[in-house]
């Protein structure tokens, strides 16, 4: 009974606003339930023992193929361990069941992420700072070593939700395409985004499809100005367009790769040289051991290659590479 009901209670609050950001007040993320205790001793007693709500402001969105959980900067703990411990809490990590089901993560990479904006200074010439969280699912880690492409669409849409850009009155009236500067906290990169807006307001509804998202939305262009180098410093962190990767598995010892900072450092290689053709869908990678643990070989030793870790066993702990 205890767990049914708390779960109604979080739901209640929640699920309202789950799965919208069509709206101009932030829902509230319940943290924590009541408790209930069952003592055992000569005779059994049933005693409930309340702890406190801990109410913060919250919106869980999408952008693009990701979703996270946005925060005003204000509304969350100065201190960055403090800060942490309640995002950690409130996406559900860490889960040693690998669901986050105590919490609002998706349980995937791609739907594990915090978002948290705050008002930019003028000395950035944006109009809001975004920091991004990469949240480990398993072990209690947020990394904020890289950025999230997709999730700059909404931002840009939260901070004009939340009256966090100043809009001209010239855009406030009828269809208006809204500019919003983004200044990249984790890769100190400058990001633009146009809204399409109503009367100031981001649309929400439209017909434009993105592969890997079911249903249809609003187009937004995002424009990266000069994206290269954002956590090694140069766009090739080896300054080889192709190195090679060796000590991988007895099937595939090496395969040739370009390792990329744009954005966020990445591994491209080709899909012949681990066994694939290039157009399989997760449904068919993921559960493909072989591949997977090629593939997390491979980016490990891309990783310490772009100087991102120290060794293989350092490169686990990076989610968000």
């Amino acid at each position: 009974h205890f767990f049914a009901v708390s779960l109604l209670y979080n739901w209640h609050h929640f699920g309202s606003r789950l799965f919208s950001h069509n709206h101009s007040k932030p829902l509230f993320f319940v943290g924590g339930v009541t408790a209930l205790f069952v003592c055992w001793g000569k005779k059994e007693k049933l005693q409930m023992l309340p702890s406190p709500q801990l109410r913060i402001p919250a919106v869980w969105m999408r952008g693009g193929t990701s979703k996270g959980l946005f925060f005003k900067e204000k509304d969350l703990p100065a201190d960055p361990a403090a800060r942490d411990r309640v995002l950690l809490r409130a996406v559900g990590s860490p889960d040693r069941y690998g669901k986050q089901i105590d919490g609002v993560g998706g349980a995937t990479s791609s739907t594990s992420k915090i978002v948290v904006v705050s008002r930019s200074q003028p000395e950035t010439g944006c109009d809001v700072d975004y920091l991004f969280g990469h949240v480990a699912i398993a072990e209690p880690l947020i990394d904020y070593s890289g950025s999230c492409g997709n999730l700059v669409a909404a931002v840009a849409a939260f901070a004009l939700e939340e009256s966090m850009v100043t809009v001209l009155e010239s855009l406030k009236r009828g269809r208006q395409t809204v500019p919003v500067a983004i200044w990249q906290v984790n890769t100190k990169k400058k990001i633009e985004a146009l809204v399409e807006c109503q009367d100031g307001v981001p649309v929400c509804s439209g017909d434009y499809r993105v592969d890997g998202v079911s249903h249809p939305g609003v187009r937004m262009d995002i424009r990266f100005l000069d994206p290269g180098g954002a956590t090694t410093g140069r766009l090739l962190p080896t300054g080889q367009v192709v190195d090679r990767l060796t000590g991988l598995t007895s099937e595939v010892p090496e395969v040739e790769a370009t390792l990329v900072d744009a954005g966020n450092p990445t591994v491209f290689v080709r899909a012949k040289d681990v066994g694939l053709r290039g157009t399989e869908l997760t449904a068919t990678v993921d559960p493909d051991q072989r591949v997977m643990s090629l593939l997390a070989k491979i980016r490990a030793q891309g990783a310490v290659q772009m100087g991102l870790a120290s060794s293989l066993a350092d490169a686990d702990t990076r989610p968000a590479m």
